[in-house]
């Protein structure tokens, strides 16, 4: 669909460009930028940008940024009806890979190459702006990267005499333990997939190995792979234990975290991006932040997996719209933001940059390290499935999911129909 979209939008005229321009009657330029951190549910997020924009305009007197935010899964929607008719932002957020070809395939993004001359080009660390890049050329530049462990409340598994498990057969005896006791195992936000894509994809990897779900994904392997087909319905065993908090498909990200917030949910799977919650932001209780720790998804027995391997990748990254009519004044604007952002955004906001980091010369808190220690001895690191497709085969990724979770599919009902929309794509 979004490649329909995209490109439906290629034939507009110049009068269809952009909004960028000048601002009032004098010679100001407007460069309009769209993100997707509202100062409510990503305030360290939404501060650093502001901090990042006031910094640019000191320096840049003549330049005016102008910005449009709203929340992830508005975001997703309104670029691609800003993109099928030419009215892209100077300046927006972007994933990579399967979500940015259609895109740059599109003639939506401007390349960056430019951008990443000298020393920016060389400050990313390795593989990062590969991932933002189409035929050699890169079309985004990355900020962030992020590995999805398990938070757990300490806490709540000593009260129940538990321990980190090693094992997935350690994990469902906890989550049987915890259902027993009353407590909810497991909080996830299902109305948003992708939340439960992750725990998809970590059974995938355990089982089948590092490449197994990739190569389903870029048809050198297939969905229905016996290993892939497992991992689907272990999701659904996980469901039949009640391992998830009541009502999971129909809360969001935001409304799923609740619980484990106010400690009525021992577990919660999410990006690294959630680590100023558990370390730094000063809104949460010290004391709940003190009962919180991590683990990386336990190995499954007889399975292929490394216990290093996770899920994860680049973040989010800046794109340029190709139309923009403010065009070189949106470049100059990303490649500061890129700079700045790397050098504050690890304090600031608990994000580890997709550009190099000298953790010796921060102040950080121990989980905060841990979790960069994890990241540099990971194995692999296997990009969101959903990232990784078209859009149109990951929007039906991402409802599988929900019915997989809801159990109004099978496990083989799931493999097979993964395979029929990415067949159709070849």
């Amino acid at each position: 669909m979004m490649t329909a979209i995209v490109l439906s939008g290629c034939g507009g005229g110049d009068d269809a460009g952009d909004g960028g321009g000048t601002a009032g009657g004098g010679d100001k330029v407007t460069v309009k930028m769209m993100h997707l951190w509202p100062a409510g549910s990503s305030k360290q997020h939404h501060g650093i940008v502001e901090d990042i924009i006031k910094q640019y305009e000191e320096e840049n007197p003549d330049v005016k940024i102008e910005t449009e935010i709203l929340s992830n899964d508005q975001y997703k929607e309104k670029i691609k009806v800003l993109a099928s008719s030419n009215q892209l932002p100077d300046v927006g957020l972007t994933w990579a890979a399967g979500f940015l070809r259609p895109y740059v395939e599109g003639g939506k993004f401007a390349a960056l190459d430019d951008v990443l001359e000298g020393e920016l080009g060389e400050s990313f660390i390795s593989g990062t702006t590969e991932a933002f890049s189409v035929d050699g050329k890169a079309y985004g530049l990355p900020l962030e990267l992020n590995i999805a462990p398990i938070y757990y409340n300490k806490r709540i598994f000593e009260e129940n005499n538990l321990e980190v498990p090693e094992t997935f057969d350690d994990f469902k005896n906890v989550v049987k333990t915890l259902v027993d006791n009353g407590v909810t195992p497991i909080t996830v936000g299902n109305k948003e997939p992708w939340t439960g894509s992750m725990w998809y994809m970590y059974l995938a990897d355990r089982i089948g190995g590092k490449e197994t779900l990739t190569n389903a994904i870029n048809r050198s392997g297939s969905f229905e792979d016996p290993a892939l087909v497992q991992a689907a319905a272990e999701i659904q065993n996980l469901v039949d234990l009640g391992a998830f908090v009541k009502g999971y498909n129909g809360l969001s990200n935001e409304e799923a975290k609740g619980p484990f917030m106010n400690e009525k949910a021992a577990m919660y799977m999410m990006g690294s991006w959630e680590l100023p919650n558990f370390t730094t932001n000063e809104d949460v209780p010290q004391e709940f932040k003190d009962q919180i720790g991590f683990f990386k998804f336990p190995l499954v027995e007889g399975g292929k997996g490394d216990i290093n391997s996770f899920v994860g990748g680049p973040g989010v990254g800046l794109f340029v719209s190709e139309n923009s009519k403010v065009q070189q004044e949106a470049k100059d604007f990303v490649k500061f933001f890129v700079q700045k952002w790397g050098e504050v955004s690890v304090t600031g906001a608990g994000v580890i940059p997709a550009t190099k980091v000298d953790t010796s010369q921060l102040d950080l808190p121990e989980m905060f390290i841990d979790v960069l220690d994890e990241l540099n001895k990971a194995s692999n690191i296997t990009l969101y499935a959903d990232v990784q497709m078209s859009a149109s085969a990951a929007q039906e990724h991402l409802n599988l999911i929900q019915s997989l979770f809801g159990k109004e599919i099978t496990a083989e009902e799931f493999a097979t129909r993964h395979e029929e929309v990415l067949a159709d794509e070849e």
